[in-house]
């Protein structure tokens, strides 16, 4: 199979193009290092994979990437920590919908006029911002409050986009949503809104990298935000991977949605202590309180149900394994300057 994807040379990005171009597919990438600037990946040589440089929003662009693909997966987006969320709360909807729009025109036009069989939509677990039960399942969306911040909103959007061009065109698509990725390759962004956290400046990323650049750059006590009570599902970038190609390739994912997640719930502070107790063992434990933001979602608890029984996907990476590969990648991406 031959599948356009769009960010390609982001964070969920490189997890993903690995994982496909290993089960033997063809991967056209697109990316503008709007993110992070350039960055060489390890298949960059791959015989199976062509990158462009460019713009995820030039439709003509898009065109001619898509022309000769089986599949596409819109993973393009601006994407950041919670901070995001209020400095950029307009650019991250008017730019993503721009996005979204350019990549939904090119695959109908694809689906129409080429060989184009599907599109995999990756929405968010922001979609769930205001959710009421837990663990959250799928149709939950149809009974809960629309999300509260934009991002969380256009993600919703996204999906509408792909249930809109399925009905008046019917394009197949699938929709995944992943929650609370982690891994290594998330560095600081270059439109990153530094905020202070206690004694030191750091760009506000994901609670993961956040608090390891704090913890490796000496912080104590560690500054956490809000009251550390905040309960997320920690997936692993290569499950996250594996679950999408899943998505992709199976036929029992065509026009559904799937929450993609490890089952395992813990709360920001439990975190915290881990990541404190494999940097600093001989320390003991300290941290304090900072104010949270408004869109800080105090729980988040997907139910992966519908993942097994119709992908056969369980993420099982553990989170200590996670944080054992991703302390040590910061630390050398600390000393070269680049966190």
């Amino acid at each position: 199979m031959k599948i356009l994807v769009t960010g390609s040379a982001g964070f969920i990005g490189g997890y993903l193009v690995e994982e496909l171009l290993e089960a033997g597919h063809e991967v056209v990438g697109i990316d503008n290092f709007g993110k992070y600037g350039p960055i060489a990946k390890s298949y960059d040589g791959h015989p199976n994979y062509r990158f462009t440089q460019g713009d995820a929003k030039d439709v003509d662009l898009l065109r001619r990437l898509i022309a000769d693909c089986d599949h596409a997966v819109a993973l393009a987006a601006k994407i950041g920590g919670i901070s995001y969320f209020h400095a950029l709360a307009y650019d991250l909807i008017a730019e993503n919908e721009r996005i979204t729009a350019a990549i939904f025109d090119a695959v109908l036009w694809a689906f129409r006029e080429r060989k184009l069989k599907k599109i995999t939509v990756l929405s968010s677990s922001m979609v769930f911002e205001n959710a009421t039960e837990w663990p959250t399942p799928e149709d939950a969306l149809e009974r809960i409050p629309a999300p509260s911040s934009t991002y969380g909103f256009q993600k919703l959007a996204c999906e509408y986009f792909a249930k809109g061009a399925h009905e008046q065109y019917g394009l197949p698509f699938t929709i995944v949503r992943p929650f609370n990725c982690a891994g290594v390759g998330e560095r600081r962004a270059l439109t990153d809104v530094e905020v202070t956290s206690g004694n030191i400046r750091l760009a506000m990323s994901h609670v993961i990298p956040d608090l390891i650049q704090k913890v490796l750059k000496g912080q104590d006590p560690l500054h956490i935000l809000g009251s550390g009570e905040q309960i997320r599902c920690y997936t692993y970038g290569g499950d996250l991977a594996r679950g999408i190609r899943l998505a992709i390739e199976r036929p029992e994912a065509l026009n559904q949605d799937f929450n993609l997640s490890t089952s395992v719930a813990t709360d920001v502070l439990t975190l915290a202590r881990m990541i404190w107790e494999r940097i600093n063992p001989d320390k003991p434990f300290r941290h304090v309180c900072d104010e949270p933001f408004v869109h800080d979602v105090q729980k988040r608890i997907p139910s992966v149900e519908k993942a097994k029984r119709l992908l056969a996907f369980e993420a099982t990476t553990p989170l200590g394994a996670i944080l054992d590969e991703v302390i040590p990648w910061l630390r050398a991406e600390i000393a070269a300057g680049r966190c």
